[in-house]
């Protein structure tokens, strides 16, 4: 059972998602507190160390991040819930911190909570509450990509090229290494975006700076050697935004 505490200044959404856990994971979440402000989840959390946390973003006196901020116990999961725009959305997927949109889905619950069982590091790692401070305060320019062994804190320029194999994708770096995440490369495709960043083909995204030369063929040569063909489908906008670069 995960001790579960809901920081959420909402009475009505903290009971429907109570419901919603109740239905999900009977056997699997067990709610020990409830909070509404800073304060008392400050001290909540500290007190009764909770495996898992239901972290809403606008609380009574402040954020949910101040609660992070504040907070001495740390080993345990953080989902945030929050209705956000979408800015603040893509610094969570940058900071690899999971997060439900309100009004929260029964089924994207469910799979929030099946990511933690199968999760094989518990302890809420800093680095990932930096990385979210810091790309909540400007456009991020690092992503961390988690891994069964570590969290790893990639700048984006360092990335050559991600190549996706069914649910994983590997992201090939400019000093060799080779990081392989278990997402698809279809959740990372709105982060690494143009112009920077250009999806050629349905198994291939590619650092435009990266690139060595192409050719009418269709065929890219990369600066790690590596040659990335593009779909038929993407030539004419591969063209186009290689020609607006020049």
């Amino acid at each position: 059972m995960y001790k579960t505490i809901i920081v959420e200044d909402e009475k009505r959404i903290s009971e429907a998602l109570s419901i919603m856990l109740e239905m999900a994971a009977p056997d699997t979440i067990q709610i020990i507190a409830y909070a509404e402000s800073v304060d008392e989840a400050v001290k909540l959390i500290d007190r009764l160390k909770p495996d898992l946390v239901f972290m809403d973003i606008m609380l009574q006196n402040g954020t949910g991040f101040d609660v992070l901020q504040q907070i001495s116990f740390n080993s345990f999961h953080l989902i945030f819930t929050t209705a956000y725009e979408q800015h603040a959305i893509n610094a969570f997927k940058y900071s690899a911190v999971d997060y439900l949109l309100k009004p929260i889905d029964p089924e994207e619950l469910k799979t929030a909570i099946e990511r933690i069982e199968v999760q094989q590091q518990r302890v809420l790692q800093k680095q990932q509450l930096t990385e979210l401070q810091h790309n909540l305060s400007k456009t991020p320019d690092r992503i961390i990509l988690p891994t069964q062994e570590a969290m790893y804190v990639v700048k984006l320029e360092q990335i050559i090229r991600c190549e996706t194999s069914g649910s994983y994708t590997t992201f090939f770096l400019t000093d060799g290494r080779k990081i392989m995440v278990s997402k698809p490369l279809k959740n990372y495709e709105d982060l690494l975006e143009p112009p920077l960043f250009f999806r050629i083909h349905q198994s291939h995204l590619i650092n435009i700076n990266a690139i060595v030369s192409y050719s009418r063929e269709g065929m890219v040569h990369m600066n790690d050697k590596s040659v990335v063909p593009i779909s038929r489908g993407k030539k004419e906008q591969f063209f186009k935004l290689m020609k607006d670069e020049n």
